[in-house]
């Protein structure tokens, strides 16, 4: 894994606060990936997405600190081993490295996982919780993702293309769901030799609608292409050909505008002229003036549907195939 496949990923030219981030990752995965068994392809392209949305594309190694109201009360969460007094532990404890270790027992954790790995080895592990910062040096800052990758053993959901346990395992919830799922689009685009934005080539290759949206079909071709790349030797007995499918499907901003546009013209008019049983029994008995203008106004909805009908059920389909 090479600091220039990253590049590739994030697209642009990266500052040199990002090169430093990203390469002490890159060093990481080079000494220590493949035992984890992250070198693998499918399981690189899960790995790195998560990386990339926590530290904000590598422009980040540390948490941003305002505090923001939710930061004053890290001071007392214990269940992140912080005392119950307001002693400053929610700042000493901040998130650090590209997966934002935050709090004292993580942190603690982090040491103790670090020492067993390099137990052997003439490697001295900082102690952290006395020294929080020095997880900002190498090689322990990219070790950070790679020792919360590995406890929570999101291998298993890796193999899977379960794209969704790992951001529940990693966040807590799905904060930040959709940069995720980009993130792994233009990560398995690259891995795979496009280009991180040449969704609509990918999907030609394998035979989907050229759309250039990557919805659950597409990131399941993905996950199977990238399997491909792994010797079927080395592969877990977890994995999975076709990903997990997310249980609330994310639409796109720009198809979800889209859809309400439609729909809410369809719904007008089918208001108009769907007024049913009910509308018939209402004219039943009224005089022949309000029937003249009733008849009128259907006719012409009637007119429009005729114009508009066509363009309606193409953009119905066209919304369809683009969540594929």
């Amino acid at each position: 894994m090479m600091l220039d496949v990253i590049a590739k990923i994030v697209g642009g030219k990266m500052t040199k606060a990002q090169r430093e981030n990203a390469n002490s990752v890159v060093i990481a995965l080079k000494q220590y990936g493949r035992a984890l068994g992250i070198d693998q392809p499918h399981r690189l392209a899960q790995f790195l997405p998560q990386i990339l949305h926590e530290s904000g594309a590598f422009k980040y190694d540390r948490e941003v600190w305002g505090p923001t109201p939710a930061q004053k009360r890290y001071d007392t969460r214990t269940d992140l081993g912080n005392t119950p007094q307001a002693d400053g532990d929610g700042f000493l404890f901040r998130g650090r490295t590209g997966i934002q270790i935050t709090g004292r027992s993580n942190t603690v954790a982090f040491r103790d996982w670090c020492r067993k790995l390099m137990a052997g080895t003439a490697v001295k592990v900082p102690d952290f919780e006395k020294n929080p910062d020095a997880m900002l040096t190498d090689p322990w800052e990219g070790l950070g993702p790679l020792w919360y990758w590995d406890t929570r053993k999101l291998n298993v959901y890796a193999d899977k293309g379960d794209i969704e346990m790992i951001t529940k395992l990693i966040n807590g919830g799905l904060n930040g769901y959709q940069d995720r799922l980009d993130w792994y689009t233009k990560t398995a685009l690259v891995l795979l030799g496009y280009g991180r934005d040449d969704i609509a080539s990918f999907q030609r290759a394998k035979g989907l609608i050229p759309d250039g949206i990557s919805g659950p079909r597409t990131r399941a071709a993905l996950h199977a292409a990238l399997l491909k790349k792994t010797l079927p030797a080395a592969q877990s007995n977890d994995v999975q050909t076709a990903p997990v499918v997310e249980e609330k499907e994310v639409v796109p901003p720009e198809v979800e505008k889209k859809a309400k546009r439609q729909t809410n013209l369809w719904g007008w008019l089918t208001t108009i002229l769907g007024g049913g049983g009910a509308g018939v029994t209402a004219l039943l008995g009224a005089d022949w003036k309000s029937i003249l203008a009733f008849g009128g106004l259907a006719a012409g909805g009637l007119v429009i549907l005729t114009i508009v009908g066509p363009q309606i059920a193409r953009s119905i389909k066209q919304i369809r195939e683009e969540l594929a």
